[in-house]
């Protein structure tokens, strides 16, 4: 297993009015954030947050390219983000332990934290496909160019992990500086991850290891 330590681009927020950040999106353009009881919008180069939505959102967060989803309160909300309109609710499959959140292979990821797992979903039933064990408290979850990653936050220690999807094994595990903790996890696709980091209240953008560096 390959381990590095992590490497911080840079740090938003903490933002007004925000007490914690649970899940963390990004539509290509924006990073979407949880914040409780709203999706704030945050523009990654100006740091600058121009719109909220106002929803249910205390766990994981993600985009499947027109849609938001949103966890809270043991379900997961499909979102229309231009009305900010809930169009439907599945059951999460953690007994309200879900955590992170992501959309890959046309499936929905999530994890679940206590449990220590990442369940495979399907988006239209909530029908758990598949289900990826972990050794650690799982936080974040997201894929980047057919890898999956999650976070850990556990006993005050915070990694960044690449698991198999299919065995759930250790590939390489990014360690986060002490004090600083992984709640959501999104890539931008290319060099960077998201990071939410909890009551700190702020989002930190990480250098995804082996990627170009980010501009």
């Amino acid at each position: 297993m390959k381990r590095s330590q992590a490497q911080i681009i840079r740090e938003y927020g903490p933002f007004p009015g925000v007490d914690a950040v649970h899940g963390v999106t990004y539509d290509g353009r924006q990073v979407w954030i949880a914040v409780g009881q709203k999706l704030l919008a945050l523009d990654p180069d100006s740091g600058a947050t121009p719109r909220a939505i106002d929803v249910a959102a205390n766990a994981g967060t993600a985009f499947d390219g027109k849609h938001l989803y949103q966890i809270a309160d043991g379900r997961i909300q499909k979102i229309d983000p231009a009305s900010g309109q809930v169009l439907s609710t599945i059951p999460a499959p953690g007994a309200g332990e879900d955590s992170g959140l992501a959309w890959a292979e046309g499936s929905l990821w999530v994890g679940a934290y206590r449990d220590r797992k990442i369940h495979q979903v399907d988006p239209e039933t909530g029908r758990v496909l598949r289900t990826i064990e972990s050794d650690r408290y799982v936080t974040g979850v997201t894929w980047v160019d057919g890898e999956l990653w999650h976070g850990t936050w556990e006993n005050g220690a915070s990694e960044l992990r690449q698991v198999d999807a299919r065995t759930g094994d250790v590939l390489q595990s990014v360690e986060m500086p002490a004090g600083i903790g992984v709640s959501g996890l999104e890539s931008d696709g290319a060099g960077r991850f998201f990071c939410g980091g909890g009551d700190s209240g702020k989002v930190r953008a990480v250098q995804r290891p082996g990627a170009a560096p980010a501009a």
